[in-house]
């Protein structure tokens, strides 16, 4: 960018970097809270995702930062591998993603299926709820969402007697504040984010107090919260288990990432994202991420959709908002060590509330029941197992529903007005799915026939079928009968050879 235009534009991002700052500096505590690790480990992936994806983005408006839907995996992760483990994990994901983008993969992950990812969100938000009501009263969350609901009426008998309760009113008080701020903020006043509204009112009235409530802790110098990966930590990566999850945490989040990307595009006439870049960015930075031990990070909506709003046009928003996050760290970390966790799981349970999105459920309603079962049974299975089986079951049911509308096939016999001549219809798609079906109808054939099938009204039609056609042709000679397969108009090449020395013809 020239100088002068730089000059022309700077006001307007800087202003629109400011407002970014403030939605994610809550977000990027919580969301390492709702991980499982310090609040420190989220702000330096935000930082990351300003100064560096910023500029290295394939779609320059877009905010990249920790994800609310990766927090379910990473708690996971780091519960069963411990937290040494993650930077091997993102190192691997990163480069991953790199990888793809390189190879100009970016495409082929936007064909996810809607309702597995908006299931996959609505399960994740669901299992942040339950987990952070537990943070919302100075309680440690389980393991699992089962887990958490059981223990929930426990977690408030606790919290009762002792000050948990008090943290409670906190974290109520501050999803109260962004809720009524979303409804009723005055428009001059849009640019405020009601999660920092919310978490500054909260920890007013807990200075206020002095409520005895937990609060964030954060290192006076942030290298203190930097782990620098181990060599030998590398070698952890043979284990299956790890590399599965390397997979996990890169698909799931370069489909978050492009699938925010693509919703940045509708809200602005700027420049058009560059899937290919971006993925590739996501996958530097969440290398880096791995080097030192931070959160993974993705392409997030929130911060982006409120970078579009405050009059951003250049990725120079992006940027400065990460250099907003290292200042702050550096310079008011006292600051910080005021806020109440209490107040920031409400950010995250009112985010849990938001990622379940029933306008996105009641719309797969337009497509059929089955996008509808396919976004309720992800959700549901993430819930109750895990996020991977999750996603796995929500693609089982995708690619089981596009099986059966490849293998629906209609089968006619029709007697034509020459004597002892038939015609085979077949209309459709005639894969080995329908193999018994036409082994049936076949059957059915009188002895001395001459059968037509004319192949013009099929889509495809697979080795197994035209081989069973053929083999009934061969095993029917002796007995008079004769097949002859009308090939003129199929659009796919046949597979096999048609014989036509043994009763079996092929006319076009």
């Amino acid at each position: 960018m020239r100088a002068a235009q730089l000059k022309a534009v700077l006001p307007r991002e800087l202003l629109a970097s400011v407002v970014v700052f403030l939605v994610a500096l809550p977000l990027c505590m919580g969301i390492a809270i709702a991980s499982g690790l310090p609040p420190a480990k989220g702000l330096i992936t935000g930082i990351i995702g300003g100064l560096v994806v910023g500029w290295l983005a394939g779609s320059p408006l877009q905010v990249s930062g920790p994800a609310a839907g990766l927090a379910v995996l990473v708690f996971e992760l780091v519960r069963q591998h411990g937290i040494e483990m993650l930077g091997p994990i993102l190192l691997l994901a990163g480069f991953l993603q790199l990888v793809a983008g390189r190879l100009k993969l970016g495409c082929w992950f936007r064909v996810t299926a809607p309702a597995v990812v908006y299931g996959m969100l609505a399960g994740i938000g669901v299992l942040i709820v339950l987990s952070q009501v537990h943070v919302m009263l100075d309680a440690k969350p389980q393991p699992s969402g089962l887990d958490n609901l059981t223990a929930f009426p426990g977690a408030v008998a606790q919290a009762l007697p002792s000050f948990g309760w008090q943290a409670g009113l906190l974290g109520l008080a501050t999803i109260a504040v962004m809720w009524l701020w979303e409804k009723f903020r005055p428009h001059s006043l849009r640019f405020i984010p009601g999660a920092l509204l919310g978490v500054g009112l909260a920890t007013g009235a807990s200075l206020l107090l002095a409520l005895p409530v937990k609060r964030v802790e954060v290192p006076e110098n942030l290298a203190e919260a930097i782990d620098w990966l181990k060599p030998a930590d590398l070698l952890s990566l043979a284990d299956p288990t790890l590399l599965i999850a390397a997979f996990a945490v890169a698909f799931i989040a370069s489909a978050e990432t492009l699938l925010s990307a693509a919703a940045v595009d509708r809200m602005h006439s700027g420049v058009r994202s560059d899937f290919d870049r971006e993925l590739s960015a996501q996958g530097v930075g969440n290398m880096l991420c791995g080097l030192v031990g931070a959160l993974p990070m993705t392409g997030v909506i929130v911060r982006s959709s409120a970078n579009v709003q405050a009059g951003a046009t250049t990725r120079y928003s992006t940027i400065f908002h990460g250099l907003w996050l290292l200042g702050f760290v550096l310079l008011l970390s006292s600051v910080l060590q005021s806020i109440p966790v209490a107040s920031l799981a409400g950010v995250l349970v009112y985010t849990g509330f938001k990622l379940v999105d029933l306008k996105a459920f009641r719309g797969l309603g337009r497509y059929g029941r089955m996008p509808m079962f396919t976004y309720a049974a992800t959700a549901l299975a993430i819930i109750f197992t895990d996020l991977l089986t999750g996603v796995l079951i929500g693609f089982g049911l995708t690619l089981l529903k596009l099986a059966f509308k490849a293998s629906r096939l209609k089968i006619s016999l029709i007697d034509l007005p020459q004597d002892g001549e038939m015609e085979l219809r077949l209309v459709g798609a005639a894969t080995f799915l329908k193999v018994p079906a036409l082994t049936q109808v076949l059957g059915s054939i009188p002895e001395g026939t001459t059968v037509h099938v004319p192949l013009n009204n099929l889509s495809y039609i697979d080795h197994s079928c035209l081989e069973l056609l053929e083999e009934w042709g061969r095993a029917n000679a002796a007995k008079g009968s004769k097949l002859l397969i009308e090939s003129r108009g199929l659009k796919r090449r046949l597979e096999g050879r048609v014989r036509t020395n043994t009763g079996v013809g092929a006319a076009g």
